[in-house]
């Protein structure tokens, strides 16, 4: 992890829900050139057959999933927890954009539950972006080495990213999608570490994008890593420093009263992070639902960045 230009290396090549089926499936009208861009980070829970049997799985989850993020009218969409049966589905319901994410082979030590795995999946607007480059590192001492785990990690965990080009503007930006350890603060200092390192190798005035589900909370050590790298929350640079609460809630909506994962109180533990040349003109935690029925056990995050 000492050399940085191992990473170029990696390059692989709230209302109203109630949407119809052609309404889930139409196109977004390109934006104009200068406005500002939409980006989601959504922990969409992995589809589980526990789940199903409490009647939370994602066949009766899928469709309220893609309505809630389909009205927030995206450019870019993070996903994390994503089976392949899951990220089959983003395509379908999203077929303007252009999904990038890992698939396999199947590198998870465990056989059922997660296996399969897709993982940090990044949806793009095929109208609005041109991609650049694209790549996939893990988070581990071996970063080339899929499935490699270090520093206690529970699981592998990794990095997906995209470099794109705004079709109207010709300017570029990067994303980030990531999902650090649920259970090792260690490990979710040591991956936040890598990935800052990871980052840097670009120019500071670079514009970069890092999404994901943290884990862990604002005030966390883990954030501190990313401000003293020049990273800034787009939440509180729209919003000030007032607490929205928790983005975790276990499927409960504002019922929800335990502690998020990560052992932070009520906290928000999705993020959507930016560095370089550009500015947050609105963010929001999208805590939607249907019929006291929601897309996930987490809320949705959303930023309008503004290069």
């Amino acid at each position: 992890m000492k050399r940085r230009d191992f990473f170029r290396g990696t390059v692989a090549a709230s209302a109203g829900l109630f949407l119809s089926a052609n309404e889930i499936m139409a196109v977004n009208p390109a934006k104009k050139k200068n406005a500002a861009h939409k980006i989601l980070s959504c922990n969409i829970r992995v589809a589980l057959p526990d789940d199903e049997e409490k009647g939370l799985g994602w066949n009766v989850r899928k469709e309220l999933c893609a309505k809630i993020i389909r009205v927030q009218k995206p450019d870019i969409i993070c996903l994390q927890e994503v089976l392949k049966v899951q990220a089959e589905d983003m395509r379908r319901f999203f077929p303007e954009f252009v999904s990038f994410g890992f698939e396999g082979p199947d590198m998870d030590r465990y056989p059922e539950g997660y296996h399969g795995i897709a993982k940090n999946v990044i949806l793009y607007s095929k109208k609005r972006y041109e991609l650049v480059s694209q790549g996939c590192y893990w988070l581990s001492e071996t970063p080339h080495l899929a499935g490699s785990l270090s520093w206690g990690t529970a699981r592998a965990r990794h990095a997906n990213w995209l470099r794109l080009e705004e079709r109207a503007s010709g300017k570029e930006f990067r994303v980030v999608n990531i999902h650090l350890d649920h259970i090792s603060q260690s490990a979710r200092e040591a991956q936040m570490k890598m990935i800052v390192e990871e980052t840097a190798q670009y120019p500071g005035d670079f514009p970069q994008l890092l999404a994901g589900d943290f884990n862990t909370g604002a005030a966390n050590r883990v954030l501190e890593i990313t401000r003293e790298a020049g990273w800034k929350d787009s939440y509180p640079a729209v919003h000030g420093n007032t607490d929205p609460g928790f983005t975790y809630h276990a499927f409960k909506g504002p019922e929800y009263t335990g502690k998020t994962q990560g052992n932070q109180e009520n906290s928000r533990i999705d993020f959507i992070l930016m560095r370089g040349k550009l500015n947050a003109s609105g963010a929001q935690i999208i805590r939607d639902g249907e019929k006291g029925r929601y897309p996930s056990d987490h809320y949705f995050v959303s930023a309008e960045i503004d290069l």
